[in-house]
């Protein structure tokens, strides 16, 4: 079974199990990368960590004492 690394903007990456599969996955968007291959300076570049820091949504109540 082949193993082929694919990473897509928007979704994230994932893991074809087949050429065909692909080939079909890169009409869609989605390109090969190689995990073992350093990555460029470009590439460490671009990558910024957007999430936000999450908040449980209720206020923090000062503690008297």
């Amino acid at each position: 079974m082949a193993v082929i690394y694919m990473v897509h903007e928007k979704h994230g990456a994932k893991v074809a199990i087949s050429e065909d599969e692909a080939i079909s996955d890169e009409m869609y968007g989605w390109m090969r990368y190689d995990p073992d291959e350093p990555a460029s300076e470009e590439d460490e570049e671009e990558a910024v960590n957007t999430l936000a820091p999450q908040t449980s949504g209720r206020r923090r109540v000062a503690q008297e004492g």
